[in-house]
């Protein structure tokens, strides 16, 4: 899996840090940003809940 956020469609709602916040961070600028590109196995039904839950759709995910 690889994650990608379009920053060109993100607000930064935080939505994705919530449910993966191994893999997502919303800075003090209000950036995202994706903390690991590659997550392992363990963390791939947190960051599918986070695409799915974003307001945005701001998050891409490329399955292997």
């Amino acid at each position: 899996m690889k994650v990608r956020v379009d920053l060109d469609l993100c607000e930064s709602h935080g939505v994705c840090e919530g449910h993966a916040p191994d893999v997502f961070h919303v800075g003090d600028d209000d950036v995202t940003v994706v903390l690991l590109p590659e997550p392992p196995p363990e963390l791939h039904d947190a960051v599918r809940t986070a695409v799915s839950s974003c307001p945005k759709q701001a998050i891409f995910v490329t399955e292997d």
